[in-house]
């Protein structure tokens, strides 16, 4: 079995534990209305990390990008049980797998800018900071790592890809323990990406609600050393699936997501009512929470708890999965509170499936929780959480 050994995370709920432990049991969402995002000051929107964070050393200079700074804030949280993981195995032994969607794209709309204006790009600007595959490479650069090291990039599944393959990385015997999770900072291509496609909201995000208009993008990073060694929570469970359905929409009976949620209660060897609480991916947007509601429905029925997150954190895309399941590690570890749905403003949208929306606090009866990550072209991903029994 792979546990949980260690977990750190930042994001607008906060830059430890504790303060994201207490605005997720509260439901205080980090959300703040911004007008420097898209173009022509439209307003949305944002969940920014509006804490200092570490400064990437001077020899690593060409990893430096926000993205890599988020990651070592979240590093900064369980850099002790890194540090005893690494003597105890040799660092050819730890692997590194991290997932992006934007990585450190935003330098690179800062170094374009900077092209147009002054016919140069500016002299601290290096092409890996916007790479893709850089937020691994930093990581095992910067903490002298030298087994495999590499990023996905699946878009809003792409982290939880990254616990996936730590795993199997374990299992197949190519390393003793893995550092998984992954990053995403704002940056203008996205939220305008996304806007383009009329999927950003000007209010805060209402998952699952009738007034439901869009999503808002978050930033976030966050890390999980996986190893055998026994702890608390266990990865008991993941499923993966790929619906080629459409670019950018689920299938609108949410079929793969029901695969991949499927598969993770097969491989934990749970049934659907085994299930204390579901992290749904739950973006706000009509189409994604139509068909996730059906998907839901079809393998869990109405009594199984739910919600999803995506109204206090934003959503951070890339990071969204690392962000989820670290966030129902919490739940699991410290007993908290579910994190309530929010229909203060509009009531929930009569056409989702009958599903166990929470509308009040309610603690884990049950502790084994499933969170979902669907991402663009169908690609589906889940993980299940439990307590190690």
């Amino acid at each position: 079995m792979i546990y949980f050994s260690a977990a750190g995370l930042v994001n607008s709920l906060g830059d430890s534990l504790e303060q994201i432990s207490d605005n997720l049991s509260q439901g205080n969402s980090g959300l703040k209305p911004s007008d420097s995002w898209l173009l022509n000051q439209k307003s949305t929107w944002v969940g920014e990390v509006n804490t200092p964070l570490p400064q990437v050393p001077p020899e690593l200079a060409r990893h430096d990008s926000r993205n890599n700074r988020l990651l070592m804030a979240a590093l900064s949280q369980i850099q002790p049980q890194l540090d005893e993981a690494i003597v105890q195995f040799g660092p050819e032994r730890i692997a590194v797998v991290m997932g992006t969607s934007t990585s450190g794209i935003h330098e690179g709309e800062l170094a374009v800018n900077h092209q147009l204006v002054c016919d140069q790009l500016p002299k601290h600007y290096h092409y890996q900071q916007q790479e893709l595959g850089d937020p691994a490479m930093f990581l095992a650069a910067l903490l002298g790592l030298n087994g495999p090291a590499y990023t996905l990039s699946t878009a809003c599944s792409s982290s939880v890809r990254a616990i996936i393959s730590g795993y199997r990385l374990i299992m197949a015997g190519m390393a003793d323990a893995a550092l998984v999770g992954g990053a995403d900072s704002l940056c203008r291509m996205a939220i305008n990406g996304f806007d383009s496609l009329e999927s950003i909201s000007n209010q805060r995000c209402l998952p699952f609600a009738e007034g439901r208009n869009g999503i808002n993008i978050g930033e976030s990073a966050g890390l999980v050393l996986l190893t055998r060694q026994p702890a608390k929570i266990a990865l008991l469970g993941m499923g993966e699936s790929s619906d080629a359905w459409h670019m950018s929409a689920p299938h609108p009976q949410g079929e793969g997501a029901e695969r991949a949620m499927r598969m993770a209660l097969d491989q934990a060897g749970l049934e659907p009512h085994h299930i204390g609480y579901i992290n749904l991916h739950g973006t706000a947007t009509q189409l994604n929470d139509l068909a996730e509601g059906m998907a839901v429905n079809r393998v869990f029925g109405s009594t199984v708890p739910c919600s999803s997150t995506k109204h206090l954190t934003g959503h951070t895309l890339g990071a969204a999965g690392i962000t989820e399941a670290i966030l129902c590690w919490l739940i699991l570890s410290r007993d908290l509170t579910l994190p309530v749905q929010d229909f203060s403003t509009s009531a929930k949208d009569a056409a989702i499936a009958d599903i166990h929306l929470l509308t009040s606090p309610e603690k884990l009866t049950k502790k084994t929780i499933i969170s979902n990550s669907f991402a663009f072209g169908g690609n589906n991903a889940c993980v299940l959480l439990g307590e190690a029994g």
